[in-house]
């Protein structure tokens, strides 16, 4: 099948052409026809797959009647992280070449105010993570009542950074009549139930089996020590293993552990740097930018980059951390193996590590193989011998004897009474009114007299 069958209009053909492709990826060809009918779409593919021209190239041909209003774009897309909004952003400017469509981005770490001013001018399409869309909205700088379709992007992605109740307020400002263009990598039970909520009849297209890797995908898990420094040192060793690393993306689970894999990996010779959610926005995009070009060959990055970068020729991606959500493994390995080329994802296991490793390969449908040493296992006989041994114990144990009878004690002979010793005398008890004290030298006053009568005592009194 090719593009020209799937009933795009001449312009979007001859810029699909002129960007070099040929052939639409299961996924495009699939939800393509029923967004051009008008129809709803739930799409579940996985990363690299080609989702953003699933939804860019029909809007493109719906696009094409109409005009935009001030503060009322006629379409809207939301993303999870800003680099997913750039990359939309980035794909109309080669896809809709041959449009003269607005396209407003609505991220933050940009001015707000430049922003404003587009929207104020008519915007054809509104790319905006869910925050600064809510912020234009709350302060009457945008009107929502005017959009025709709706793309959320990403959805699994949006539902672990919290953004579903973001997403609810802003779809009960859109008209009730609006196309709907769904697509996610997952299927949790919480995705499930906002499908139900913001789609109509629905078409279900599903590209790939759910929550799955590519085929062209070599994965291999690495045992890894628990020690911090040992394991960065492991680390260090596989990559200079690895001859054909045009590029990679080392994945940590913690902004600080980036912070520390950047520092280490520069320090021992790599061209090395770090993308991490504290980042401002400027210093994010210069830092993929500098990856793009090659000027970068390894970026360490936490979580917020595992869907947020779109990086075609990735050839590696190493698990320095195991994903704590089995989910966000095949996120991060889809960097990697994208369009069909050859790619190669390595996990570093600990000990610890073993329940998410368990968690990831049953997500996956697949057993991982290990790469280099394989971490020695218990056989189960020995599990099985220790309550045997704990049985033999007890019935090894020899029985108790009873004591042999000792023999009797001769009796005691009573000892003599000691002669009591004679009765104490008795104190004589003191009284408690102690006696008067008789001075010899005090002399006998007798009362008093004229001789010792205070003055107050010896005034006459006054008769009434």
């Amino acid at each position: 099948m090719s593009f020209a069958e799937l009933g795009l209009s001449p312009k979007v053909l001859d810029a699909v052409t002129a960007a070099g492709f040929s052939t639409p990826t299961p996924i495009q060809a699939q939800a393509i026809p029923h967004a051009l009918q008008r129809k709803d779409v739930l799409g579940l593919a996985q990363t690299g797959s080609g989702k953003t021209a699933a939804f860019v190239l029909p809007m493109l041909t719906l696009l094409e009647k109409g005009r935009a209003r001030a503060r009322m774009p006629r379409t809207l897309i939301l993303e999870p992280t800003r680099e997913l909004a750039v990359q939309v952003r980035d794909a109309f400017e080669t896809l809709g070449k041959n449009h003269r469509l607005t396209v407003a981005l609505l991220i933050g770490g940009v001015s707000f105010d430049d922003q404003a001013a587009k929207i104020d001018r008519g915007a054809d399409v509104v790319i905006a993570t869910p925050g600064r869309l809510l912020d234009h909205f709350e302060r009457g700088k945008l009107l929502l009542t005017g959009v025709e379709l709706l793309v959320i992007d990403e959805a699994d992605r949006m539902l672990d950074m919290g953004f579903i109740p973001d997403i609810e307020r802003i779809c009960k400002t859109l008209p009730f009549t609006r196309q709907t263009l769904f697509f996610s990598a997952t299927m949790p039970s919480e995705i499930q139930r906002i499908t139900g909520q913001f789609l109509h009849n629905p078409e279900r297209v599903e590209a790939t089996p759910l929550s799955s890797t590519v085929a062209s995908l070599e994965q291999w898990v690495v045992k890894a020590p628990h020690d911090a420094k040992d394991k960065r040192e492991k680390l260090r060793q596989l990559m200079r293993s690895q001859t054909n690393i045009k590029n990679a993306i080392v994945f940590a689970n913690r902004k600080t552990t980036v912070a520390l894999l950047e520092t280490s990996l520069k320090r021992h010779g790599f061209n090395a740097a770090a993308l991490h959610g504290d980042m401002d926005q400027s210093a994010r995009l210069k830092t993929l930018s500098a990856f793009r070009g090659g000027e970068v060959t390894y970026l360490i990055a936490s979580d917020v980059a595992a869907r947020g970068l779109d990086i075609p020729e990735v050839s590696h991606v190493f698990n320095y951390d195991v994903p704590i959500h089995a989910e966000d493994y095949v996120h991060r390995v889809g960097r990697t193996g994208r369009a069909g080329r050859e790619g190669h994802a390595f996990s570093m296991v600990s000990k610890l590590d073993t329940k998410h490793l368990k968690a990831i390969e049953q997500l996956i449908k697949k057993e991982i193989a290990w790469f280099g040493d394989v971490p020695k296992e218990e056989p189960a006989e020995a599990h099985e011998e220790r309550p045997k041994r704990q049985s033999s114990r007890a019935a090894a144990k020899p029985e108790r004897q009873p004591k042999p009878e000792r023999p009797a004690k001769p009796e005691r002979q009573a000892k003599p009474e000691r002669e009591r010793a004679a009765p104490k005398t008795e104190k004589p008890q003191r009284s408690h009114r102690p006696e008067p004290r008789h001075l010899p030298d005090a002399p006998d006053t007798g009362g008093f007299h004229s001789g010792n009568m205070p003055a107050f005592l010896a005034r006459p009194v006054r008769s009434a």
